[in-house]
């Protein structure tokens, strides 16, 4: 009879014993990948442990959460790919460290992947650092055909979903890119690299449709935010940029078969001692023959903005087009409204559009910008008519020839 109720309670504590260990991986869901079934440790490459979790995350048939604690994870590369069985979510307290060297990846031009996933989010208040310095040095893609390519955090085909409190240091390329995206929102996300970190844009959209981006801080070394071929609907508001190239839309008509723009809603934003302010930018002499329509500024302080407002369709740097073929893109239906601060150049409004398809229904009203150094404001329009409300004269189309860069204007 003893040996018998010995037998049971060894019984029942390694029943508990064995529950324990679940609750340790499976609490409500949740894989730490520093739990002693993945192994994950600060301080070492968890490329397998995260790997590891993430398929087994992603075959739950409920709710499941990815934990990576606090502390600095070394993470050669990862792809994360769906579909899922159920919602999932990645939560990154600590930081993830990527190679300083690109040759070191699978695919040079990723190192994380988020790939083909409904109902996901991203979260945590964590870092993804890209340890982009050495790649800035060799990043002039115009000149160097060995610059690095890598972004930091790329989401494709992602739906209904949400980022949120996360930060992308010191990526080698794009911090992130978004493609095929349909509900993704960024809430509460960081960006931070040099301001002369070369070709690192913040946040890239194309080909995606409802996509929000709000109270996200972005400084870096181009745009802060950049709006590729093929977006529709998308939302960006309270985000402050700087340092950075701006807010842009494009540039576009570069290439063959790209996707008309329509929908850009931008609001409620800061700019601060950026290169550029807002701008749409187009190729001349592109081959793409696409609109880009419903695109709309609003409620926007310059702090100190080169070029604050452009409109630009002979963009054209390091003058590798031919200027006297005019861009196939056709722009109508664009408004700058509410837009105040300070411009760092005398050109403080530049419409240049198309000359054989000059720009529709542009509007500026309410245009309140002083010139923060010497000399006087002033603004081109070329091919265009803007309706004009409430601008002061300088700023209201005060001439429709290039004025020249060298007297403050906006770059060739």
């Amino acid at each position: 009879m003893g040996l018998k109720l010995v037998m049971n309670m060894l019984s029942i504590l390694m029943i508990l014993s064995s529950a324990s260990a679940k609750r340790e991986l499976l609490s409500d869901g949740e894989f730490d990948v520093t739990s002693a079934k993945y192994g994950g440790k600060a301080g070492s490459d968890i490329s397998q442990a995260l790997t590891n979790a993430w398929k087994d995350a992603c075959a739950s048939t409920s709710p499941s959460k990815i934990i990576i604690p606090k502390g600095t994870y070394p993470l050669k590369e990862a792809e994360f790919s769906g579909p899922c069985k159920a919602p999932i979510e990645m939560q990154l307290q600590g930081t993830l460290q990527a190679p300083e060297d690109s040759t070191q990846l699978t695919k040079p031009d990723t190192w994380i992947g988020f790939l083909y996933i409904n109902d996901f989010t991203l979260s945590g208040g964590g870092v993804f650092d890209g340890q982009g310095a050495k790649a800035w040095k060799a990043n002039d893609c115009q000149k160097n055909p060995k610059c690095s390519s890598t972004i930091n955090v790329r989401f494709h085909q992602i739906k209904k979903s949400l980022v949120k409190d996360i930060t992308s240091l010191n990526s080698k390329n794009f911090h992130f890119n978004i493609i095929g995206a349909e509900q993704l929102t960024f809430d509460h996300v960081t960006v931070t690299a040099p301001g002369d970190s070369l070709n690192t844009d913040g946040i890239h959209i194309g080909r995606s449709n409802g996509v929000n981006i709000t109270n996200c801080v972005i400084g870096t070394g181009d745009d802060c935010i950049s709006i590729g071929d093929g977006t529709k609907q998308l939302s960006i508001e309270k985000v402050t940029c700087g340092p950075g190239h701006g807010i842009s839309v494009g540039s576009l008509g570069k290439y063959d078969n790209e996707e008309p723009v329509a929908g850009i809603f931008v609001k409620n934003c800061t700019l601060s001692k950026t290169q550029n302010g807002v701008r749409v930018k187009t190729w001349p002499n592109g081959p793409s023959a696409i609109t880009a329509s419903d695109i709309h500024f609003e409620d926007i302080i310059m702090d100190d903005v080169q070029n604050p407002i452009v409109l630009d369709q002979e963009y054209c740097p390091y003058d590798q087009c031919d200027k006297s073929v005019s861009s196939k893109i056709k722009i109508s239906n664009v408004s700058f409204k509410n837009i105040r601060g300070t411009s760092a150049t005398a050109l403080g409004v530049k419409v240049a559009c198309s000359k054989s398809n000059p720009c529709d229904q542009v509007v500026m009203s309410d245009i309140d910008l002083k010139l923060s150094g010497a000399g006087e404001l002033t603004s081109q329009c070329t091919n265009a008519k803007p309706t004009i409300t409430n601008v002061a004269k300088p700023l209201a189309c005060a001439t429709d020839q290039p004025v020249d860069p060298a007297k403050g204007g906006a770059p060739k």
